[in-house]
């Protein structure tokens, strides 16, 4: 563990903990101190998160949670929060697999069903925020953090769907912040770029590289070549902008996107 933690006994909750980026946050929130309380539908890898975060001297524990399911959220915010005391971080990494949203297809071949399937990413969103939000005003503390990646401002074709529902993500950030101006909750949006150690991005490469007959690595080559940095972001690099967002070093941010897509989006 850190010797130095900058999220000493903060209460995190992460949203979609069985995923690659939920588990980078998750791991990096508690090796900062947090307590995490890990939310996802895959039980065995929210276990085996749990472990490892265990197993490393953290304090985690886990829950079967459907993001989409309102009540459910609003049960296990409830019970996170009275177990813990309070809620000090919420953050969602939740999201469908790319083959359900038609990632790749460009807008006019895009069927209106795997369109509002990207949406949903938006929805679990604002269900989490919402209820993370409802625990945080009374207590006069706490951060929201949002996530998006870089489609939140369009720069290659067939990101239709995902990128509207990145851009609504990251207006609700604003919105969200301005209606809790004064209450002492912070809400800010993390966009990062193509995370090549991700599944998602590793299934996109495929799929992109079926349509343009490319191996994986040559499209993650590319992906690395259209940034300014030459080199695309990392799950754990992910990770340390959530810190970052998350910790008392960013307390005069809010209603703002950390924008940490290597230069792929300068905005």
């Amino acid at each position: 563990m850190n010797d130095s933690p900058v999220l000493k006994d903060k209460r995190a909750v992460v949203f979609g903990a069985a995923g690659s980026i939920g588990a980078a946050v998750a791991r990096k929130f508690a090796a900062e101190g947090a307590e995490v309380f890990l939310a996802g539908r895959t039980e065995s890898t929210l276990d085996a998160v749990t472990r490892q975060i265990s197993e490393l001297g953290g304090r985690a524990s886990y829950a079967v949670i459907d993001a989409l399911d309102d009540s459910a959220v609003d049960e296990y915010l409830d019970r996170v929060a009275k177990q813990a005391g309070g809620l000090d971080i919420e953050f969602n990494a939740t999201g469908p697999r790319i083959t359900e949203y038609g990632n790749g297809k460009p807008a006019v071949d895009l069927p209106v069903a795997e369109f509002m399937v990207a949406q949903t990413v938006l929805t679990s969103q604002f269900i989490t925020a919402r209820g993370a939000a409802r625990r945080m005003v009374p207590q006069g503390s706490g951060v929201i953090i949002f996530l998006t990646g870089s489609p939140a401002r369009p720069h290659g074709p067939g990101a239709s769907g995902i990128g509207a529902a990145f851009g609504g993500i990251e207006n609700l950030t604003r919105t969200l912040a301005l209606e809790l101006s004064g209450t002492g909750v912070r809400v800010v949006c993390l966009r990062t770029a193509a995370n090549p150690d991700t599944r998602t991005i590793q299934d996109t490469a495929d799929t992109v590289g079926t349509m343009m007959n490319l191996t994986r690595q040559q499209v993650l080559a590319s992906l690395d070549q259209g940034t300014w940095l030459k080199v695309s972001p990392h799950t754990e690099d992910t990770a340390n902008g959530a810190v970052l967002l998350a910790s008392d070093r960013a307390r005069m941010m809010t209603g703002t996107v950390h924008n940490a897509t290597a230069g792929i989006c300068t905005d």
